[in-house]
């Protein structure tokens, strides 16, 4: 009797541990999915892993982002040993373009009330791609999320519907066509409503046990955070406009070194970011192409037809500059980061280095050599030696036309060894 009543201590002791043990592990993605978010979720399915989770849920609002990003994280759930809940929240929240084959990958996909999923074609400022190339975009894209769609048991038709005909629906319609598992009004509410459900990793067959667990977020590392802002196409831009504008004052004025640290530090910045992004270097050569107009325009007399063709080249650059493979995917350039950057690279060159080059092929008009040029009046005969008076002051002088009378006036061609060379003013 004594046994059996210190086995039922026991266990009333170690109950509340064992009740309150589970956890799952909470990361969010609010904006484009990218290189950064990829290694976010990662990590997050890593972490999860690693602490023995009941799950990782994502809680995402994203309007799409770039497929190769998207491929990376598909594959990552469908490997992964740890339960995946995508969670499509707050209300107003969208899973868009990319963001429909990541919710329909997780093992468990949920929206909130209010929300969306569907594939929203962004504008594509270069204009449509060929019809050869968009049918094969196309084809894969709809395999790829055939693919998904079978292996999770959802609406095949629906997901190719989205891809094809870019097909958005809401969140009760999901429920109802089977794109999505349920609708959750909170995270307590996912919890309570995915818990008992059993799904398959590769592990085999788990069941949830969420009801009550413990959540733990987790953070973007400074790292991803980092990755994150130099994934975007607008910071690329910047800073490849900036490294420019740094490396060109650091050459125009050798020494000043600040301008040129700067430069390099962000063309490597914008270079690595370029790496991260679908780049059309038909853009980035036109971009360049527009420095070069802009530098000969300070050389050359043009009249203004040079530095129009720097505008016109880097503009039109910027807004090539992002290639998209697939109107699925969304990164594009704001119009604003345009028209400025294209406005101040173009101040830069035309106004400031313009202005500073000007100067520096003006005329001295003071010293020995502001005498060039000059008219003077002859002291003596000059046969060709004499004297010369210029600016008030008497000259040793040197005729180089012949003889000048005394009183003819003459100008100044050449200062040697603090004697003037003259020719008589006709």
């Amino acid at each position: 009797m004594l046994h059996r009543l210190f086995i039922l201590l026991v266990f009333i002791a170690i109950l509340p541990s064992v009740i309150f043990s589970q956890q799952v592990v909470l990361l969010k993605i609010d904006g484009v999915i990218n290189p950064a978010a990829a290694a976010f979720i990662e990590r997050g399915i890593e972490n999860a892993r690693e602490k023995n989770a009941e799950c990782l849920i994502i809680q995402m609002d994203t309007p799409g982002g770039l497929l190769k990003s998207t491929r990376v994280i598909v594959s990552s759930f469908l490997e992964s040993k740890i339960p995946i809940v995508v969670y499509v929240s707050p209300g107003g929240a969208q899973a868009g373009s990319a963001g429909v084959f990541i919710t329909m990958a997780a093992h468990i996909a949920a929206m909130a009330p209010g929300t969306n999923i569907g594939a929203a074609h962004p504008v594509d400022m270069e204009g449509k791609m060929d019809s050869i190339m968009s049918e094969k975009v196309t084809n894969d894209a709809s395999a790829f999320i055939r693919t998904i769609a079978e292996k999770r048991n959802r609406n095949m038709k629906w997901a190719e519907d989205a891809v094809r005909r870019s097909q958005a629906i809401t969140e009760t319609e999901a429920l109802d066509t089977n794109v999505i598992d349920l609708i959750a009004k909170n995270l307590d509410d996912l919890l309570s409503q995915i818990d008992g459900k059993k799904v398959e990793t590769v592990d085999g067959i788990v069941t949830l046990h969420t009801k009550g667990a413990r959540i733990e977020p987790m953070e973007m590392g400074w790292a991803e955070k980092l990755l994150d802002i130099l994934s975007n196409p607008n910071i690329a831009l910047i800073l490849f406009q900036l490294g420019t504008i740094g490396l060109i004052l650091e050459l125009y004025n050798p020494g000043s070194i600040f301008p040129g640290i700067v430069g390099v530090i962000s063309l490597v910045l914008a270079f690595y970011s370029m790496h991260t992004l679908p780049i059309n270097y038909a853009g980035l050569a036109l971009i360049i192409f527009g420095i070069i107009l802009f530098l000969l325009e300070i050389k050359i007399m043009s009249h203004g037809m040079l530095a129009i063709g720097g505008v016109v080249s880097t503009f039109l650059g910027s807004i090539m500059l992002i290639r998209t493979s697939s109107l699925l995917e969304f990164a594009e350039i704001s119009w604003v980061v345009v028209i400025t950057s294209v406005a101040v690279t173009t101040f830069f060159f035309v106004f400031l280095i313009g202005l500073g080059l000007k100067a520096q092929r003006k005329k001295p008009t003071t010293g020995i050599e502001g005498l060039i040029g000059e008219i003077g009046e002859a002291l003596t005969s000059l046969k060709p030696d004499g004297t010369v008076r210029v600016h008030g002051e008497v000259w040793q002088a040197e005729s180089t036309s012949g003889k000048i009378d005394k009183g003819e006036h003459v100008r100044v061609v050449q200062i040697q060894d603090l004697k003037l060379k003259v020719e008589q003013v006709k």
